[in-house]
């Protein structure tokens, strides 16, 4: 059986992806989340807070609410079911950030928690850096003329 054959029979063979299904109940949670995270910001200028400390006090809750939800294993199961539209990048961000930690704190704190913490999150940090720095370049560079 030739590869093309192969991809073939695997294309006729696999379920199909509900894809619009995938697709709205992603856009109806990462909106949801979002809208989260307008009444949070609404909730502390309410309590007084200035336009950018209720910025920071809105991002904070955001990840400390998206940890409490990640160790209560009730994270991964509401991704299980919205698929992207849990990846909003804060939330999705601290939940990369905090599923390995609590995965892995039976080996410890230093080998466990700490080695084993940004083994997702730390590629999308590192390519993250470095796109923006070679963006950065050609914005450079593109400026120079």
């Amino acid at each position: 059986m030739t590869q093309r054959q192969y991809q073939q029979l695997v294309g006729e063979m696999a379920p199909k992806s509900p894809m619009l299904k995938n697709c709205i109940k992603a856009f109806i949670v990462g909106g949801l989340i979002c809208t989260l995270g307008q009444l949070i910001s609404n909730g502390y200028d309410a309590l007084g807070l200035d336009e950018k400390s209720a910025a920071t006090a809105t991002s904070m809750t955001l990840v400390a609410l998206s940890a409490l939800l990640t160790g209560l294993s009730l994270y991964d199961n509401l991704a299980k079911h919205a698929g992207a539209g849990t990846l909003v990048p804060i939330t999705g961000f601290a939940n990369a950030v905090s599923a390995p930690a609590i995965e892995f704190k039976t080996e410890g704190f230093i080998l466990g928690v700490g080695a084993k913490m940004f083994t997702i999150a730390g590629p999308v940090i590192v390519y993250g850096v470095s796109a923006s720095v070679v963006y950065g370049l050609i914005y450079w560079i593109t400026t120079l003329f």
